[in-house]
């Protein structure tokens, strides 16, 4: 019965044994801290789906955290500047009044959202209350705020909490003992756009093309694991055809001359579809036409980087492809990636990659075999014991 002991180990030994793995040597150059490794379509086809497999080793056989990028923030500012010119300037119960309008008028809405001003007057720091009016009659307060400018610190703007639409602005500030006085006041607008860049590349991969039944099937191959942007056909053909992809993905594409005019859209959106399988399949309805001529395909997709520190001037390895993962390493760089991303990263790239899956051509003993040869055994084991304890 001892021998019982070790059956548990055999099975879970061949459960977690990885079915293949691969790896490419990544080379650390440049002088930043952080690098960037951009995966190539070979990493997606024999990675996880969800690279949850992927493992950075640097030249110690250490593992090195990373976490995954696939897009940039880019941010860009729109400026608009409004000059305003003083109409009035007055004191009443002790507070001193500046109206200003817009220096020209316009036939479209101002939208302010701040004001500036700029002075020569120094050490000071003065509440002040803004108002807005149309017609420089009737006004409604906007906000107050505070201007300053104490040895050398400045604040010399009003943001305003909302946009606004006023052609004439009000100023009031209290006690202006200093007498200030405003050189110029300006209207702006002032927005930031943001835009999440994603990182999209593009390949021609290799495909055959089989005609039944009126349709054209492309049967393309490498696409496994990629996040599909979109496919384009080359071709010389004139056609309008119906053509369809996997998850329902559907369009009319066209390729057309007419009076040395070319019109033509052959680009199929593929709406981010991730495709599980070894072939990749677009099929074009043809009808009673002849098949079209497919000269190329080519694909673009989303592509992601891998962001991690390495140290300049040793070899790191990228290994992927092994089966038995069924979690991705979660690391604490991930937890600051977006100041990471703030700086400068230095771009890598990837280097041949190993396969140490066995040739398809020679023939192995598969381990499924192995298995079920080493299950039976053991059971043979087990029931040749219970016969002789059962006898005794």
């Amino acid at each position: 019965m001892k021998r019982n002991k070790f059956v548990p180990l055999i099975v879970f030994t061949l459960l977690v044994l990885p079915l293949f793995a691969h790896d490419a040597d990544i080379e650390i150059t440049g002088e930043n801290r952080y690098k960037s490794l951009r995966l190539t379509v070979p990493v997606y086809n024999a990675s996880h789906s969800r690279l949850i497999d992927l493992l950075i080793k640097d030249s110690s056989g250490e593992a090195v955290p990373y976490f995954i990028n696939s897009s940039l923030q880019e941010t860009n500012t729109s400026r608009e500047t409004y000059p305003l010119i003083l109409t009035d300037s007055y004191i009443k119960d002790d507070y001193f009044f500046f109206d200003y309008k817009l220096a020209e008028e316009r036939n479209s809405d101002t939208i302010a959202t701040s004001i500036e001003f700029t002075t020569r007057n120094n050490g000071f720091a003065k509440p002040v209350d803004v108002y807005g009016s149309h017609d420089g009659i009737n006004w409604a307060f906007v906000q107050n705020d505070t201007l300053y400018s104490v040895e050398g610190k400045s604040k010399l703007a009003v943001n305003f909490y909302r946009s606004q639409k006023f052609t004439h602005y009000r100023f009031r500030l209290a006690n202006n003992l200093e007498r200030i006085s405003f050189e110029t006041v300006n209207l702006v607008y002032s927005v930031k756009l943001s835009e999440e860049i994603w990182f999209i590349e593009n390949f021609i991969p290799a495909f055959t093309v089989e005609t039944k039944d009126k349709t054209t099937k492309i049967i393309i191959e490498g696409l496994k694991n990629l996040r599909l942007c979109d496919l384009t056909i080359e071709t010389d053909s004139m056609f309008i055809r119906n053509v369809s992809a996997p998850a329902g993905i559907r369009k009319e594409l066209y390729y057309l001359t007419i009076n040395d005019t070319v019109y033509n859209d052959t680009t199929l959106p593929l709406n981010r579809h991730i495709s599980r399988d070894e072939t990749f399949t677009v099929t074009i309805d043809d009808g009673d036409d002849r098949p079209v001529n497919i000269k190329a395909i080519t694909v673009r997709y989303y592509a992601d980087d891998l962001i991690f520190e390495g140290r300049t001037g040793e070899t790191y390895t990228l290994e992927f492809g092994i089966n038995s993962v069924k979690t991705a390493p979660v690391y604490d760089i991930s937890r600051y990636k977006n100041e990471i991303l703030k700086g400068t990263i230095d771009i890598l790239s990837l280097g041949e990659i190993r396969y140490s899956e066995p040739e398809p051509e020679r023939k192995t003993f598969p381990l499924k075999i192995i298995f079920n040869i080493v299950i039976i055994v053991v059971a043979l084991l087990l029931g040749t014991l219970i016969v002789l304890r059962l006898k005794k």
